[in-house]
């Protein structure tokens, strides 16, 4: 039978588009495809090559052909070949120019990859260069590592992730404090990336490359433990001035030899947690770098011993002077005389290479001031990446907002460039993963999101708007007041009931025996009597609310204002513990998030500005911010926590063409949100959004509005499923 069909499968592929030549090169390579993996995988290999050659062109098919005996030989499972076939029609259907390249390394990667994060790969590797074919054939060539790097776990790499709660604890009990901690994405292979700090926020590399064993673990505890110094001893930031970009290395270099002396005062046993990773050796080339590590472990161990008098000039004017320690001045001084020194020896510094070492280090993104620099840009950003680039206009996206400072160019090409800071700055605040249902993977830390301060505006339109609703600022309080979102009480003695109570039927029944009246309450049942409940208001402020909304003269915005300008009077007056949000997104690099109203603060005339100062801009990446607000919303200690968004349109964005992905990475949002016990429910302003909105919250947790009078009709359903 088996041969059979593989002679009527030689006999289609002949007549196929590969033709006889086809045809032969099945007939050598089948067999040696059979003999490892089976003849039904060999006759799938059959099936596949016409489909390819549609899809692909006859190279392509030909090209699957020869490469598929050693595919075979890597993977030796029938299974899993049929499944490499599969991936390659999946690849040559969405990008087909790039299939040839995939088969043409589909052995190598295999020797790396299971089948399963070969696919992985193939499909991020597409999902990373969507729309910029040259990136994309980049991948499949090997050239760029990018996605097959994000794959690749070592066995002995530690994660921040792994030890997150243990180095929180260290924190708190090394100095009492708790500030928030961030993970960087290190997209850089070829640079070291060390830990930061801006304010109070730290943010630290998801691993230590290179770093194992019991060292990957000290590395993290030697980081926070140091920046942890300079929270408590670098009281504040250095204005850069004049100095140059090694002036600026050096002064931070002493910082942190100063700072973590100081820390050492008072716990002595931290020289052991930090004196493992000064590595230098008093030998080598005369580079900049080279003489600062040793410096760097000059300065920190007292049995070190160097010969170079630049060296011993930096440890004889640190040491000189112990009590001056407490001055961060000496920083400023010792770093200066130290860099006209260097400069006259001529040494290499090249400040775009330059890494802080040892590597537990942070790269003192912190201590620095920018905003007087006379230095070039370009030194401020390889320094300190603290120099802020946006993009000159781009016709072809409206939705981005422009840049009037110059509208164009001398050749008319779009390019990076510096321009003055806007009047709204965001300073990013967290990252967060991205669901890829293509590959059927988060993409850990593939969105930063940037909370920005809302322009307020003219707080009456507010109140005038109350004015304008009055009756529906009525029904709506006492609808919100009627519902009793709590835990359910047992009342037990009641005259009424659903159901007995049984120790007082007893009562009853002893008294009867005793021929006592007995006590006719012997009911008991389930109520609500107080309210028991958190709301977060979440609010799309993208381009398209801009929008005017079917069949009125209003905008979809000030829709969305409306309804949560009636909701957040009825809030306030009820007492709810509630916060009033709003995101838009320029991308995944940043998503935009706007604090109207935080739970702890009072709903005021300021709270009231900031709303009606919202405007829409860019676009909508849904995502992130629910997974943002959830996260802060899961923090509120009540019974029950309600995330109610409101929203106009479908998820999108101007670097991402699928549709269905931001759509499957919003429900993914919502699914874990669900997880943390936190209600997520979505008022759509969209009367079209039912297939989306549905697919993404669930039909239950949907309430389809299009007029703001409509709101009351539909508020009930939505307290009543968080009553049930």
């Amino acid at each position: 039978m088996k041969i059979t069909e593989w002679l009527d499968a030689c006999r289609d592929l002949a007549a196929s588009e590969v033709g006889v030549d086809g045809a032969i090169i099945y007939l050598r390579n089948a067999s040696a495809c059979a003999a490892v993996v089976g003849p039904d995988a060999a006759l799938a290999l059959a099936d596949a090559v016409p489909r390819l050659a549609v899809s692909a062109g006859p190279h392509a098919a030909l090209t699957l052909l020869a490469a598929a005996p050693d595919v075979a030989r890597r993977l030796k499972d029938g299974q899993s070949f049929t499944e490499w076939l599969r991936v390659v029609g999946q690849v040559a259907e969405r990008t087909p120019e790039s299939v040839g390249l995939l088969l043409e390394h589909s052995a190598d990667m295999l020797a790396e990859f299971d089948v399963r994060m070969f696919e992985a790969w193939a499909l991020g590797g597409i999902r990373d260069a969507e729309g910029v074919a040259e990136k994309r054939l980049k991948v499949f060539a090997l050239l760029d590592r990018g996605p097959q790097r994000r794959l690749v776990r070592e066995a002995d790499e530690l994660f921040f992730a792994d030890i997150d709660r243990q180095l929180k604890a260290f924190l708190m009990a090394l100095w009492r404090m708790a500030p928030p901690i961030r993970t960087i994405n290190d997209v850089n292979f070829d640079r070291p990336r060390r830990a930061s700090f801006a304010g109070h926020i730290i943010r630290v590399p998801k691993s230590f490359r290179g770093f194992a064993g019991r060292q990957a673990t000290d590395v993290f505890y030697a980081a926070l433990a140091h920046i942890a110094a300079h929270l408590q001893f670098s009281q504040q930031r250095f204005p850069v001035g004049s100095l140059k970009p090694v002036q600026v290395a050096l002064t931070s270099l002493i910082e942190d030899a100063r700072v973590e002396h100081l820390a050492m005062r008072v716990y002595p046993g931290l020289r052991k947690l930090w004196l493992p990773f000064h590595v230098a050796q008093p030998s080598g080339a005369l580079a900049a770098p080279l003489l600062m590590a040793r410096l760097a472990r000059a300065l920190i161990d007292p049995g070190y011993e160097d010969d170079n008098g630049w060296v011993q000039k930096g440890r004889e004017l640190f040491v000189a002077d112990p009590d001056g320690w407490s001055n961060p001045a000496m920083s400023r001084t010792i770093g200066g005389l130290l860099g006209n020194d260097l400069g006259q020896m001529r040494a290499q510094f090249n400040a775009k290479t330059y890494a802080v070492e040892p590597a537990y280090r942070d790269d003192n993104q912190g201590l620095w001031d920018f905003g007087d620099a006379a230095g070039s840009p370009e030194e401020q950003d390889t320094i300190l990446e603290s120099v802020r680039f946006d993009q000159v206009d781009d016709k072809s996206r409206p939705d981005r907002e422009r840049n009037t400072q110059d509208d164009s160019d001398a050749d008319g090409s779009n390019h990076a460039t510096l321009v003055e800071a806007r009047e709204e700055i965001g300073a990013p605040t967290a990252r967060y993963p991205e669901w890829d249902y293509l590959i059927g993977q988060d993409r850990p830390e593939w969105t930063t999101l940037a909370e920005y301060v809302a322009a307020p505006g003219r707080a009456q339109r507010i109140d005038e708007s109350l004015e304008r609703h009055s009756q529906l600022v009525y029904r709506i309080t006492t609808l919100i007041r009627s519902a009793k979102v709590s835990r359910p009480l047992r009342l037990r003695r009641q005259p009424d009931g659903d159901r007995l109570d049984l120790e007082a039927c007893i009562d009853a029944a002893i008294n009867r025996r005793l021929r006592v009246a007995p006590d006719p309450k012997v009911y008991a049942k389930l109520e609500r009597r107080f309210r028991d409940l958190s709301v977060l208001l979440l609010l799309d402020a993208s381009q398209s609310t801009n929008d005017i909304a079917r069949g009125i003269n209003t905008s979809v915005l000030e829709l969305e204002r409306e309804a949560a300008a009636l909701l957040a009077h009825a809030m306030a007056g009820l007492g709810d513990p509630f916060a009033l949000h709003a995101f838009c997104s320029d991308t995944r690099a940043d998503v935009h998030y706007y604090r109207i109203k935080d739970f702890d603060a009072p709903y005021d005339a300021s709270a009231k500005a900031r709303l009606a100062g919202l405007k829409g801009r860019f676009s909508t990446r849904m995502g992130a911010a629910l997974r943002h607000a959830g996260r802060e919303l899961a923090g509120q200690m009540s019974y029950r926590r309600l995330l109610l968004m409101i929203s106009d349109g479908e998820p999108s964005d101007v670097d991402v063409a699928d549709r269905q992905y931001l759509v499957e990475d919003a429900r993914r949002a919502v699914m874990s949100l669900t997880h943390l016990g936190v209600d997520v429910f979505c008022v759509g302003l969209d009367a079209g959004g039912d297939n989306y909105l549905t697919r993404i919250f669930g039909r239950r947790n949907v309430l389809q509005v299009d007029r703001v009078e409509r709101l009351p009709e539909k508020l009930p359903m939505l307290y009543f499923r968080l009553t049930v």
